[in-house]
């Protein structure tokens, strides 16, 4: 009894929501034609266009974002990085951004250390006070800079700082100290 009391009222509620009133089926007719008015009234034609002063303030605020997004350098290989190291050139830097007393273990050949502890300020000195208090020529912001660590987190950092700072070719060797010392063959001493 339960069972057929129901399976009437389902048939009852189908039936109510599959034949729609007068008022539903205008209801329905009339909806196509609000949401195309809605659509139309966003179109972007009716916006006046920018003025230039509009347009340089965007691309100003494009190209300080763009310094500011997180990004990462090209990853180097070992196999990459070999050949700088074997034959320098005097428009590359390879830059070590540990600390000094990690230095002590030893840096990659060709490599200069510029901890990243200091790195900020150094890349704000002017060329003659950089020299004067790292004892080699600050890096132009076009010239390829490499930067490396023990292993690969801090590299990645001083990568960011050059970027923010106006370096564009830059370049991250991510397996770093670790990874240099195991190819070699010498072990870091601990």
């Amino acid at each position: 009894m339960l069972r057929n009391a129901l399976a009437r009222s389902a048939r009852t509620v189908s039936r109510a929501t599959l034949a729609p009133s007068p008022a539903r089926l205008s209801a329905v007719i009339s909806r196509p034609a609000l949401l195309s008015v809605r659509l139309n009234s966003s179109d972007a034609a009716a916006k006046p266009p920018k003025t230039p002063e509009q347009l340089a303030k965007k691309a100003a605020l494009e190209a300080r974002d763009n310094l500011q997004r997180d990004w990462d350098a090209k990853i180097l290989s070992y196999e990459e990085l070999l050949p700088k190291t074997q034959s320098p050139s005097p428009n590359a830097y390879l830059i070590d951004v540990r600390e000094p007393d990690e230095v002590i273990q030893g840096m990659i050949p060709s490599a200069v250390n510029l901890p990243l502890s200091v790195l900020p300020a150094a890349l704000n000195l002017s060329s003659v006070e950089f020299k004067e208090k790292y004892g080699f020529d600050k890096p132009k912001k076009d010239q390829e800079v490499t930067f490396y660590c023990r292993s690969g987190m801090r590299s990645s950092t001083a990568s960011d700082v050059a970027k923010r700072n106006g370096y564009t070719n830059i370049l991250n060797y991510k397996g770093s100290w670790l990874e240099w010392t195991e190819k070699q063959g010498s072990k870091p001493s601990a």
